[in-house]
């Protein structure tokens, strides 16, 4: 009789268990890497078709030269918008992955201590060669079974939140994409009606907002790595709350730079006509300032991008919060903030 043999009869369970969250990894990687790939291609494809355009129009100016032009920055535009949204995926992908990965080895630890144990009480009650010792060392076997079956099961359980939550964020990336009118063209209808109008520049801003909103909401709960170590996604390894707002606005298209001090914002802002102390002028996709003024760290500390204004309260999207994105509420005070920018 094979002990272990016996002792994988009873961890049968634990076992389906480890080789699902193997396959679900394997599987994880493999789409990881094919955004990857998506993301690239199209960010390739959108610098070549730049470049091909700009040629064309160095050499040709005529009526049809204008129409041209917005076709194919319309273009470079969905060309971009699909890339950014291939990367933001891979990174949701990547922290399935990581989970993935996780559970499966936390899963394989537990299979294969319960069958050295197993297989060990198995052996013993095989040599001391009697009904009885076998028979204990099979209930013996049998009891130990839970407890690991329990772990693995766990595991399971994380990944499958994991994968429902990942699931949940890829939607929203789909919706966004089709917000901008890549997938089926609506944002262009938007923006053109009859005689080719676009929209009030009112509504392109109210699009922008939304944007900057959903690509800040994707990244909540991406933590710097290693923990204290200010090394994030976004920017330089520095305090990073600057760096992540400024980023989520490069998503949406504001012509910014990474600017790790908050204080750099808010002039940046007032160089465009775009800064404001009145916290009456609040509005979705802004940043807001904490402290007193744009002078130094210590007296413009943090950032944060508005996510909802009610009443007197502010819900913001914050980098570097506890080291990592988070959604904070805060009173609308002057106290609190010493103005806005707008994007």
């Amino acid at each position: 009789m094979d002990a272990r043999a016996m002792a994988r009869h009873f961890a049968e369970s634990m076992i389906g268990h480890r080789n699902s969250l193997a396959g679900k990894a394997e599987d994880a990687v493999k789409a990881q890497y094919a955004l990857h790939r998506t993301a690239t291609a199209l960010t390739d494809q959108a610098e070549d078709q730049g470049k091909a355009a700009r040629t064309v129009l160095e050499h040709w100016k005529g009526d049809n030269s204008e129409g041209f032009e917005r076709r194919s920055a319309r273009l470079g535009r969905q060309l971009r918008t699909t890339a950014d949204a291939a990367r933001d995926a891979e990174k949701v992908v990547a922290g399935v992955t990581s989970a993935l990965t996780t559970g499966h080895a936390r899963a394989r630890l537990a299979v294969d201590e319960y069958l050295d144990k197993a297989a060990g009480l198995l052996d013993t009650g095989l040599k001391v060669g009697t009904r009885a010792a076998l028979l204990k060392a099979v209930g013996q076997a049998a009891d130990l079974e839970p407890r690991y079956t329990k772990e693995t099961a766990e595991a399971v359980r994380h990944a499958r939140g994991e994968l429902e939550d990942a699931a949940r964020r890829l939607r929203a990336l789909e919706k966004d994409v089709e917000h901008e009118g890549v997938a089926d063209g609506r944002a262009e209808r938007t923006r053109g009606g009859a005689g080719g109008r676009t929209r009030p520049s009112n509504a392109r801003g109210k699009g922008r907002s939304r944007t900057i909103v959903s690509a800040a909401r994707r990244e909540l709960g991406t933590r710097e790595s290693p923990p204290g170590s200010n090394r994030n996604p976004y920017g330089p390894t520095a305090a990073w709350c600057s760096s992540f707002a400024t980023s989520m606005w490069r998503k949406a298209g504001v012509d910014i730079p990474v600017l790790p001090f908050t204080g750099d914002v808010f002039r940046w802002g007032q160089r465009n006509g775009k800064a404001y102390r009145s916290l009456s002028a609040v509005r979705p996709g802004d940043v807001l300032l904490f402290g007193t003024g744009p002078s130094s760290p210590a007296t413009s500390r943090h950032i944060g991008i508005v996510e909802k204004v009610s009443g007197g309260t502010v819900t913001l999207i914050e980098g570097n919060s506890g080291d990592a994105v988070r959604r904070n509420t805060h009173e609308l005070s002057p106290a609190t903030f010493y103005g806005g920018v707008h994007p």
